[in-house]
């Protein structure tokens, strides 16, 4: 499987496999290169409806050349890779992973916090650690772990030097999915009180109803589902 960057040859396929409808993984395919990657450039250039491979190439060349001007403090930074990691590898799989939160609704910042996270060996670190690791302002991080937090996905912790340690763990996941089953079964609730408002048999109040009929099942179905699967998150690997 061909390694590097993309070439431009390779930028003009994929936004040929998008015009026809090809799935990432088909295109991926038949560019003999992992989805991740073709996911990853489509996401950072627009999305499937606006990608354009010029486009896309010059700014490939232009964060390349970003890299090359910074790379002599970031080196300096960088915390030291731990189990013999590749530096990079671990960098594109966290690009990776942020455009892939990013696809699904979260927005950059919190997405970029997110992923950062994630792929620490601890699960957490500092609101200084993640300014320095992301090379982004002290507000950036604050208003993202703040959204994080209020979705579930982060937890706020004080160690033993009294900062503020922002946590992923174990039961991130159930947490978060918990947090989801809640905002639906609010809007179904709030969808059943229109009923009322609006008149029973009704045109509105019946799509309200089946509405509201309609999150309750998939709010009770995703909170039953993660409290059968939460044991599951908790088992630990076999050595």
């Amino acid at each position: 499987m061909p390694g590097g960057r993309l070439t431009q040859q390779e930028r003009q396929q994929i936004a040929l496999g998008l015009a026809d409808g090809l799935a990432y993984a088909e295109i991926a395919r038949r560019l003999d290169r992992p989805t991740s990657t073709i996911t990853r450039e489509v996401m950072r250039n627009g999305g499937p409806t606006a990608y354009r491979a010029d486009l896309a190439h010059r700014s490939a060349e232009r964060r390349a050349q970003r890299r090359r001007q910074t790379a002599a403090p970031r080196g300096r930074e960088a915390a030291p890779q731990a189990y013999g990691r590749d530096a990079e590898a671990v960098r594109e799989f966290e690009e990776t992973l942020t455009t892939v939160f990013m696809a699904q609704g979260t927005p950059k910042m919190m997405a970029r916090v997110m992923a950062c996270l994630c792929t620490t060996d601890s699960g957490s670190l500092t609101a200084a650690e993640l300014v320095r690791r992301l090379q982004v302002s002290p507000a950036s991080v604050s208003k993202a772990v703040a959204f994080l937090d209020s979705q579930g996905l982060v937890r706020r912790e004080r160690d033993e030097r009294r900062r503020d340690r922002y946590v992923v763990d174990d039961d991130v996941m159930y947490q978060s999915m918990i947090a989801s089953a809640r905002g639906t079964a609010q809007i179904a609730e709030t969808a059943r009180q229109g009923v009322g408002v609006l008149g029973s048999g009704t045109p509105a109040a019946t799509r309200l109803e089946n509405i509201a009929r309609f999150l309750e099942f998939i709010s009770e179905s995703i909170t039953r589902a993660a409290d059968q699967a939460r044991e599951v998150l908790h088992t630990k690997p076999a050595r």
